[in-house]
């Protein structure tokens, strides 16, 4: 199918001022998508909204737990009341945790795995049967350098099985779906400068961080946002089920 210029992403957890999901709505609105916003919190999603409508984007920003099918299922309808038809959804709903594994609760696991990992399926579930009745989708989701290393860099046990999670599911999903010209993929960074590493980054954590990694730094919210904003595009219908590292040689797969 011929990629429509009216198109819309949606894009998760995407108020935070600092995080990857904000820098990405921007840079998909500069692209022509029209962006649907959602976060746990409204306003700060309708912020986000309200800047993109500034530059001329259509936008929206909507309060929704990502993880809970009711909300979802509410603002996905004012989205697809309001804006083109979504094209895509970019998974970035995410919290971290630091807590070793003998420390870690089951009410903490159960948190962790509800917003990095149930939210995915929640979230594709209610948008996937429009993408494949229309033939055409991309899903892209964050996973992490964590959930192939084990962990290493900020996040321990639940945080990298939350991320593993996700390289299962979009691989799972990609065999059912991505017949019906739906693609799904992941992309797996290495540390980044947001606020989900525990806060912003000191030049002594940028460098503890980057010991290990091939190209000296951490990474920015430019850059994921760029590799997103590919495998979101019209040249990546020939890429589904696959995690693409962005980690600056951290993890050599």
């Amino acid at each position: 199918m011929t990629f429509p210029d009216e198109r819309t992403v949606i894009v998760t957890g995407a108020g935070s001022p600092r995080g990857i999901g904000r820098v990405t709505a921007h840079r998909l609105a500069a692209a022509g998508w029209s962006v649907g916003v959602l976060d746990l919190d409204g306003a700060a999603a309708e912020a986000v909204a309200a800047e993109l409508r500034d530059t001329g984007a259509a936008a929206v920003g909507l309060a929704a737990d990502a993880s809970d099918p009711a909300p979802v299922d509410a603002a996905i309808t004012e989205v697809e009341r309001t804006l083109p038809p979504i094209v895509g959804l970019v998974n970035l709903a995410g919290i971290s945790s630091p807590k070793p594994f003998l420390e870690e609760t089951v009410e903490g696991w159960d948190r962790i795995m509800a917003v990095n990992l149930r939210s995915v399926f929640v979230m594709a579930q209610r948008v996937v049967p429009g993408m494949i009745e229309r033939r055409l989708g991309r899903i892209v989701s964050a996973s992490s350098v964590s959930a192939q290393r084990g962990g290493g860099t900020y996040s321990k046990s639940a945080y990298s099985a939350s991320k593993a999670g996700i390289l299962g599911l979009t691989r799972a999903l990609a065999r059912e779906v991505s017949e019906f010209g739906v693609t799904v993929n992941a992309i797996a960074p290495g540390p980044i400068d947001t606020d989900i590493m525990g806060g912003t980054l000191t030049p002594e954590r940028k460098a503890d961080l980057a010991r290990d990694v091939l190209v000296g730094r951490v990474g920015t919210q430019d850059e994921i946002a760029a590799l997103i904003a590919f495998l979101l595009g019209p040249d990546a219908g020939f890429i589904t089920a696959a995690t693409v590292d962005i980690n600056g040689g951290l993890q050599i797969s």
